[in-house]
This record gives C-alpha cells, sequence and structure tokens, in this order.
C-alpha cells in the first residue's frame, strides 16, 4: 500500500510561494498501473519523489508498506566522485541485492562500456539517465515509479526501455508521470490528475485523458 495522509508540499522560489499539495489524503489503487497527468509545473515530479522518499513533504505523512523504487531516470542520488560501477554495488547494498548480479543486468541494459569505470561526474546527463534506467530495472520493486519514460535517450534506447518495462510490469506495478496518451493507454489501467493541489482519481483512462486536455 501507498497513501498519503494530509500531505502537504510547497517551496519557496525567487519570493513566490509555490504550494504543489494542500492536505491531500488519497490512496493508491492496488495492483493498478497509475497514469498521473497534470499540466507542466504542477507538481507531477515532485510528487513522485515524495512517494519514493527522495523529498519530504511539508507536513503529512506518505505510507509504504511495499518496495517503492526511485523515479526512473532520476539520477541524483549518484555520488559523482564513484565510478559508475561503484556507484551500482553500493545501490544493489542498500536494497540487498547481489551486487554482482545487478552489475551485470546494468551492464547489459544500459550500454555505457568502459565509462562505468569512469566517476559519475564525467558524465553527460544522457549517460546518467541510461545508468539510473537501468539500474532501476535491475532492482526488484513492488511499484517502479516513472517520470516521462520517452525521455530517457536515444530513440533506439526509448524503444529498448519501452520493451523492457513492458516486461517489468508483468510482475510489479508502476505509477507513471506522462504526457503522451498512447503511452498511458499502453501501460496504464486507472489515472490521477494533479490539479490545483488536489489529486482526482479516474478508474477509466479515456475520463482522465478528457479532463487532462480540458483543464490542462
Amino acid at each position: 500500500m501507498i497513501a498519503l495522509d494530509r500531505v502537504s508540499k510547497s517551496y519557496l522560489v525567487k519570493g513566490v510561494h509555490k504550494q504543489v499539495l494542500d492536505e491531500v489524503s488519497f490512496v493508491l489503487p492496488e495492483g493498478k498501473n497509475v497514469a498521473l497527468m497534470g499540466r507542466n509545473g504542477a507538481g507531477k515530479s515532485t510528487l513522485l519523489r515524495l512517494i519514493a522518499g527522495t523529498e519530504m513533504p511539508t507536513e503529512g505523512d506518505i505510507l509504504r508498506q511495499e518496495r517503492v523504487s526511485w523515479p526512473m531516470g532520476f539520477s541524483g542520488g549518484f555520488n559523482g566522485n564513484m565510478t559508475g560501477v561503484e556507484n551500482i554495488r553500493f545501490v544493489a547494498r542498500i536494497y540487498g541485492q547481489p551486487s554482482e548480479d545487478v552489475l551485470d543486468r546494468v551492464e547489459e541494459f544500459a550500454e555505457l562500456g568502459a565509462s562505468l569505470d569512469l566517476p559519475i561526474a564525467t558524465y553527460s546527463s544522457g549517460m546518467k539517465a541510461r545508468l539510473a534506467f537501468g539500474l532501476s530495472l535491475a532492482i526488484d520493486f513492488d511499484t517502479y515509479l516513472i517520470d516521462e519514460l520517452t525521455a530517457v535517450g536515444d530513440q533506439r534506447f526509448k524503444v529498448k526501455s519501452r520493451a523492457a518495462l513492458g516486461k517489468t510490469v508483468e510482475t510489479s506495478r508502476v505509477v507513471m508521470v506522462s504526457h503522451s496518451p498512447s503511452v498511458v493507454k499502453d501501460f496504464c489501467e486507472v489515472g490521477v490528475l494533479l490539479y490545483e493541489g488536489q489529486l482526482y482519481y479516474y478508474d477509466q483512462i479515456d475520463e482522465l485523458l478528457a479532463d487532462y486536455r480540458r483543464f490542462c
């Protein structure tokens, strides 16, 4: 189970107060792939980070009774002074996974070759995203958090990522941020619209997409 209990999240940006969530209580439906949609700047990526635990709410609590990934493609947790291999082994140990098995899976998927032996600080943003996405898939989670799947890598790698994700959702579920109706329909069964600090649930994807076009 993943649940938000009276969660608020706000920022002060250049002297302007931005309210992302306003006392939201919400339980994500269990066993369902969930699309998370909203206008640009609504706070969808922030909400994923809150669910993952990589960012804390301003008020309220987030309850997790399952293994939840960090947002796929998020590379902010890497240590730039450590090599790709060292980061992979470190993360594998944190999650109690066999480090060599995880390393083999990441090497095969991310296609970074000898760059894995270089410090993360030398990586381009695309290389970091490929490493983070591959590492996410290499560790077994109950729920995978995905922030714009199509933003990862070049076109060939995007196709590869979609195929790999298709296999993953056979045994796990996803909570996915996307602006693409086709991606949402391919991967998600139900949806949530983030609008003006509140979450609105839809048990039909077509209804979610209709309101997304209307309000966002």
